[in-house]
């Protein structure tokens, strides 16, 4: 267990005393420790914290017990991780709402920062389950961690397949570990914690509840590179997740259906708005190969004009000049021309003076064609 472990733990166990609150607590107080002891009037300094709060957690604060806690942890062989220590995971500590403590069974591994998150319908089709399926199996197979929320439907069928493919697997679930939802899923939860992790950052004993999936989703799309969405309908759940991925700078990869398929409305308007289309594990490998992770300050792709001074100007190097892309039409070749640094969607839009729709679709086919790429942020480059 890490240091200051039950502290931490009691700080958790107080109603209403979210990540950011508890951040804002620690920060102020400089330990779990410290912030327990602290008086009403102490806690009403603190950033955030107003009176009625205050008064509230102070009493919560003389009165938490982790007993049944902590022997509930033992029962089901349960560990914390605590933010900023080992073994908690490195690219969910980025982002602003980390949770301060995870509770999890199985292990962490340093091949899990090649991981991404595949979420989607309870209620998937046929189809669903299918790329579902093929989808995990193949980034299983080829040494990628496959994360998802051991829901019913795509993401049970995305943890057996990856299991299947010999491969890691992490589960994020609402609930505490103490009572697997959905409980037919308790046999695929040992099974992921013994070839990966299911960990949660809700109390041992607390049920889930609706409000508590939308926070869930936040951690699976944390931990990723990126998120694909398998089958959503146009108010999925799964849409949620896509969403966080948006904001934390992760990748959104969608899997196109018909046009006039329910379960696949929103994946086409996630494609629409310019989530990735994506037909298997290998362009989700391809794509984000060539992507800098967002945990790390990224990489520039374009040579700095100091750097092109070492070169000889007789000998331009691949980064500088590109040899024109072939089959392409005039618009096509306009926006490849255009693009001799990385530039925004919007950007390209004002420059070329092409309507926002028009260029979404040249820039779809453009990526088809392996002619440019689409970085984090709707910003494109060559290939």
């Amino acid at each position: 267990m890490p240091p200051d472990w039950k502290q931490h733990l009691e700080l958790a166990l107080v109603p209403g005393l979210g990540p950011k609150l508890t951040a804002a607590l620690l920060q102020h107080f400089g330990s779990a420790s410290a912030a327990l002891q602290a008086t009403a009037a102490q806690l009403e300094a603190v950033p955030k914290i107003g009176s009625l709060l205050a008064n509230q957690f102070a009493k919560s604060f003389r009165t938490v017990d982790a007993s049944i806690e902590i022997a509930s942890l033992e029962k089901h062989a349960v560990l914390l991780a605590l933010l900023g220590q080992e073994p908690y995971p490195s690219r969910l500590a980025t982002i602003d709402d980390a949770p301060q403590l995870l509770y999890y069974r199985g292990t962490f591994a340093e091949t899990d920062g090649q991981s991404v998150g595949i979420v989607g319908s309870r209620q998937c089709t046929a189809y669903g389950r299918r790329m579902a399926e093929r989808i995990a199996g193949g980034l299983a197979r080829a040494g990628w961690t496959v994360i998802s929320g051991l829901a019913r439907g795509i993401d049970g069928y995305a943890h057996q397949a990856a299991l299947d493919a010999g491969g890691r697997t992490i589960a994020v679930v609402a609930g505490g570990l103490s009572r697997i939802y959905p409980p037919e899923h308790a046999a695929l939860a040992d099974a992921v914690a013994g070839r990966g992790a299911i960990l949660t950052e809700t109390p041992m004993t607390v049920a889930p509840q609706p409000g508590m999936f939308p926070a869930r989703n936040r951690i699976i799309s944390a931990l990723s590179r990126g998120i694909v969405v398998i089958e959503a309908n146009a108010r999925s759940g799964a849409l949620i997740t896509a969403s966080h991925a948006g904001e934390q700078g992760r990748e959104v990869f969608a899997l196109p259906g018909n046009v006039d398929s329910g379960p696949s409305a929103g994946c086409l308007e996630l494609i629409r708005k310019g989530a990735r289309l994506v037909r298997d594990a290998d362009d989700i490998i391809e794509d984000l190969r060539g992507i800098a992770p967002p945990d790390l300050p990224p990489k520039s792709r374009v040579v700095s004009p100091p750097e092109r001074m070492l070169f000889a100007p007789s000998l331009p190097t691949p980064e500088i000049i590109r040899e024109k892309p072939t089959g392409l039409d005039d618009n096509q070749m306009r926006i490849w021309e255009a693009l001799t640094e990385p530039k925004h969607a919007d950007v390209l839009a004002r420059e070329l003076v092409l309507p926002s729709g028009d260029l979404t679709r040249m820039l779809m086919m453009l990526e088809m064609k392996k002619a440019i790429r689409r970085l984090p942020g709707n910003n494109y480059e060559r290939r």
